[in-house]
């Protein structure tokens, strides 16, 4: 196995070429990709910032990006997350300043929630824990597998007995702990979540615990993060969030250090990636102001083929994209109108009704009997069940006189009628399925 490491180049026979290059985020490993094809080089930024005070002290290869500029840039793939912005991202290190000061002269165990991914923010938080004395616990299946690693890469330096297992933070005081987690933006089942719901195993939260959420929420979070933060005030802890504190900086470049990639790779085509719409579009209006033409400039989305080479730049058909489900044993057989259908007995339930009907002459011999599940309880709702009942009978009795032998008309119009009548009664349209035996 060979480790690639930032600035070397990777050969794929003959066709292309992948150069990684120092990007500067937060994340030691996270590199811009500059992919060398028969057609030009394109620049892939992944996330990135310019960060001029990193943590590691490693500084962005803004030299190496020039030169690939000069040589000509094909094509330019760049973050958008923060395009809306201006002006420049903080540094990380601005954080560990915060840290320090909320550590400082604190008595209470501190819980610090952010993104596992976030390697100097974890480093910036154990720099303070061995400052202020204390142990670190870690809590959430990734962040305990990413700092395992990054220690043993030599990513995280720390002392040799600063963490210590979650099953022993009985053995130390309030004051001699930090426990860092996951949950920040308030996913569901995350450690953070389910400390605040009181679910949590082996951690319970006081009013002794200061938590800090070093994470601004991600787009369509905000919601679950607020409910987060007021479970835990409602457990008595102290809660420091982006909102009250600088504790977070954004991993993300703002509108001036995108301007500057772009000054430096000069390319031809510019396609604005990782963010919303409307922070794609942000990104496309400072490429035009950097002089890059519209008609060079391609938004992108799911699906779509855009096909480049050095004479033209061009969108050619599209490729299946979106969810893939696995449901049990089976892999992407689950589509729309499965779920649709799930959707719709979770929200409406289901009403089958069985009848038995003589093959020959079409008269019913027994039934109509009607199984509710999801819909209402049968035993609380008898008078209704018997007018279903009636319903039933009054179309099968239409369909006698009308002369209607075939099953397949009978069901239709008993499900058609019976919707309606439900409708009118209960306001809910719960699935219907008539069957119909012969005998």
């Amino acid at each position: 196995m060979h480790i690639v490491n930032q600035g070397d180049t990777i050969k794929l026979g003959k066709y292309f070429k992948v150069e990684f290059i120092r990007s500067s985020h937060s994340i030691p490993d996270s590199v811009m990709l500059a992919i060398t094809t028969p057609v030009g080089t394109i620049l892939h930024t992944g996330d990135f910032k310019v960060d001029y005070t990193p943590i590691d002290g490693q500084l962005m290869n803004l030299g190496r990006i020039a030169e690939l500029g000069n040589k000509g840039i094909l094509a330019l793939m760049s973050d958008s997350t923060n395009s809306e912005r201006k002006g420049f991202t903080m540094s990380e290190s601005s954080v560990g300043q915060l840290f320090d000061t909320l550590f400082l002269n604190c008595t209470k165990r501190i819980v610090v929630a952010t993104f596992a991914s976030n390697v100097h923010r974890i480093q910036q938080i154990v720099n303070s824990a061995v400052k202020y004395g204390r142990k670190i616990a870690v809590c959430g299946r990734s962040m305990i597998n990413i700092i395992s690693t990054s220690i043993e890469l030599g990513y995280i330096k720390c002392p040799d007995n600063l963490f210590i297992d979650i099953d022993m933070i009985g053995n130390y005081t309030d004051d001699q702990l930090v426990i860092i987690t996951t949950g920040s933006q308030g996913e569901p089942m995350s450690a953070l979540t389910r400390m605040a719901a009181g679910d949590h195993r082996k951690i319970k939260i006081t009013p002794n615990d200061l938590i800090i959420i070093s994470a601004t929420p991600i787009p369509g979070n905000e919601k679950y993060v607020s409910k987060v933060i007021d479970d835990l005030m409602q457990l008595g802890a102290e809660v420091v969030y982006s909102a009250l504190a600088n504790v977070h900086v954004s991993g993300h470049a703002c509108q001036e250090e995108q301007k500057l990639i772009m000054a430096l790779t000069k390319p031809k085509y510019f396609i604005p990636v990782h963010g919303e719409y409307r922070q794609l579009r942000a990104h496309a209006e400072t490429a035009e102001l950097m002089g890059i033409s519209k008609d060079n400039i391609f938004m992108l989305t799911n699906g779509k083929v855009l096909e480049i080479n050095e004479e033209e730049c061009k969108f050619n058909g599209v490729v299946p994209s979106g969810k893939v489900l696995v449901d049990g044993l089976g892999v992407g057989d689950v589509g729309n109108i499965v779920l649709r259908d799930r959707q719709h007995l979770a929200q409406d339930g289901l009403i089958v009704i069985v009848l038995t009907m003589d093959s020959q002459t079409g008269e019913v011999v027994a039934g109509p009997d009607v199984i509710s599940r999801g819909f209402v309880y049968v035993r609380e709702s008898e008078n209704l069940m018997d007018d279903v009942k009636s319903v039933v009978r009054h179309e099968i009795s239409l369909c006698e006189q009308r002369g209607v032998r075939d099953w397949a008309t009978i069901k239709s119009t008993v499900k058609e009628n019976l919707r309606d009548y439900l409708f009118i009664k209960t306001k809910r349209n719960p699935m219907i399925i008539p069957i119909i035996m012969e005998v």
